[in-house]
């Protein structure tokens, strides 16, 4: 994989987490994509980009849990911890009763055990979903397209039967599939190959979406103008759209990392958001709820105001939406960067240690 191929996925990586903070702040980076109509597929999709089949099956999983799981339950841990200690500050606990099962199953079922952290709901499935990507990945290259677009649309089809955290767990998989997948195509069989990036590519585009917007069911601005379907619970209002949705969604945020690529390639700090994507992840909603709650401080307004919300919950949004955003992407980021340094640092002093005796 070369530096340029690094970088321009890393761009990518840092356009899919600012789309997925600005989601949670309830407003669209692309205009005609509202939140939700794509966010968490397109990380699917970076996913299958950077799958490398070279690996034996047990050299893959040991990775995935290293580079996902390790990190994941370090977090909850830090998480719990957190919780506890800011629940006698603002009035609330913020997440499920701690239990071995809500702590150790629920993160792969629902990853809403702790409020604060709920957004890595994401990591346990995307370590799921590489597992059985992995283990499908002989299946000859015809069938395996046909048979993830059919698990795809079976999965939307299982939404009724969602209120079983099993159902739920295996439908995310089974929806999931399919876009690391095309993930695969495109790195493999299609980047470096074929211009996707056509004047008229993108008129067809436009159109689709269009038409997605014009046909879709909900059409009122502050129930956020349709296409949107929650992955997380398995939530599907039409049994094309979110895939299609998806598609085009995924497609304009390769078209914009290709058009502007070049010119934003030596931002220090792009890359800086790309490379940290998991901690801006992980801690996004902590540094909201961090400003809500400042923010009633200052006031001297009741922390009820927000304990009787939900987790997403903001001040004034018209106001403070882009002070969140940008507050939150940048701190985030740091916050990764200074625990990447520290982790390649204690990776350095054991490495000397063991090169010692």
């Amino acid at each position: 994989m070369d530096k340029v191929f690094n970088n321009k996925t890393n761009v990518l990586k840092a356009l899919a987490i600012m789309i997925v903070v600005a989601g949670h702040l309830e407003f669209s980076v692309l205009p005609m994509f509202p939140p939700y109509s794509f966010q968490v597929v397109l990380f699917f999709f970076i996913a299958g980009m950077l799958f490398n089949e070279k690996y034996s099956f047990g050299e893959f999983f040991k990775r995935r849990v290293k580079s996902l799981i390790i990190p994941y339950f370090l977090y909850s841990f830090i998480y719990l911890g957190i919780t506890y200690a800011a629940a006698p500050i603002v009035g609330k606990f913020w997440g499920m009763p701690v239990t071995w099962y809500n702590e150790l199953v629920i993160p792969f079922l629902t990853g809403h055990q702790l409020d604060f952290a709920s957004p890595l709901w994401f990591v346990p499935q995307l370590f799921t979903t590489l597992i059985v990507y992995k283990v499908l990945y002989k299946i000859p290259a015809q069938t395996k397209i046909v048979l993830f677009l059919i698990l795809a649309l079976a999965a939307i089809k299982m939404e009724q039967f969602a209120d079983n955290l099993f159902v739920l767990y295996l439908l995310r998989t089974m929806f999931s599939l399919l876009f690391v997948h095309l993930g695969h195509i495109y790195t493999k069989q299609i980047e470096g190959r074929y211009n996707i990036f056509t004047g008229k590519i993108f008129l067809f585009i436009l159109i689709i979406q269009s038409v997605l917007w014009l046909t879709n069911a909900d059409y009122t601005p502050q129930d956020g103008i349709g296409l949107s379907y929650i992955l997380v619970w398995g939530d599907f209002d039409n049994w094309i759209v979110p895939i299609l949705t998806s598609v085009t969604g995924i497609w304009m945020s390769l078209f914009i990392v290709e058009i502007f690529y070049d010119k934003v390639k030596n931002w220090k700090f792009l890359q800086q958001i790309g490379h940290n994507t998991y901690h801006i992840m992980a801690n996004h909603l902590l540094i909201f709820n961090f400003i809500t709650y400042t923010i009633l401080a200052i006031k001297g307004l009741s922390f009820d105001i927000k304990n009787n919300a939900d987790i997403y919950w903001f001040y004034c949004p018209l106001k403070t939406t882009y002070f969140y955003f940008i507050a939150g992407i940048i701190s985030t980021t740091y916050i990764g960067v200074v625990l990447r340094f520290i982790n390649e640092y204690l990776t350095k002093q054991m490495n000397r240690l063991q090169n010692r005796y």
